[in-house]
């Protein structure tokens, strides 16, 4: 499970207002977890992940960080994953090839693959674990993502942010960033591009990756 633009862009981007608990959904070998405990030195961060080795390489990358006194990770599935509280702020980059032809290799078809009710037991769970003013942010394709939106508002999940991400501005959308809440509103539309040519990456793309990445 190598790091992926996906991941490090939704580390990068979401926001919060110093939450105290961050629950990350799928955490892997645990990078977005701890971009979030880099990134709000005031919260405690869990992560929940179904494939026990990736689990046990996070448990290893979480021990080994300044922050491994607010990390911690649970090994198994989010559906059935519980928590004595609330949290502030849950954020997923979650396997999203739904019904698309299924890896070969089972440690990556669970890491890339959904069964089509992955999606609303997800949102359900969220609904149940989000703090009544907390956000929960997630990085998908188009399609998921416009679909997720129609599921999350049968849990009273309404998008608050929609980042549309585009690789370049010539290229349509290839993800969108969404940031839903219990608030009901009209979402803020955003725009983001990852390069400005060929191999360049925009400004905008660097600073919000620079305090992650040695080479920026």
């Amino acid at each position: 499970m190598k790091i992926n633009t996906d991941g490090v862009l939704i580390g990068g981007i979401v926001t919060a207002n110093a939450p105290s608990r961050i629950l990350d959904v799928g955490t892997g070998t645990g990078v977005i977890a701890m971009m979030l405990a880099q990134r709000f030195p005031g919260a405690f961060v869990d992560g929940v992940e179904i494939d026990a080795s990736a689990a046990s390489t996070a448990a290893k990358n979480f021990s080994s960080s300044p922050f491994a006194s607010r990390l911690s990770v649970h090994t198994g599935d989010i559906l059935t994953f519980e928590s004595d509280f609330a949290y502030d702020l849950i954020i997923s980059n979650p396997p999203f090839f739904v019904n698309d032809l299924k890896n070969p290799e089972a440690r990556k078809r669970l890491a890339r693959h959904a069964d089509e009710d992955f999606f609303v037991g997800l949102i359900r769970k969220v609904s149940l674990l989000l703090n009544p003013s907390g956000e929960c942010w997630l990085i998908l394709p188009v399609k998921q993502a416009e679909e997720l939106v129609v599921q999350a508002v049968l849990y009273k999940l309404f998008p608050k942010r929609i980042i549309h991400v585009h690789s370049d501005e010539s290229k349509p959308e290839i993800r969108q960033v969404i940031c839903f809440s219990f608030a009901n509103a009209a979402p803020v539309h955003e725009d983001f591009y990852i390069y400005a040519a060929q191999g360049v990456y925009t400004d905008a793309y660097v600073s919000l990756l620079k305090d992650f990445f040695l080479a920026f």
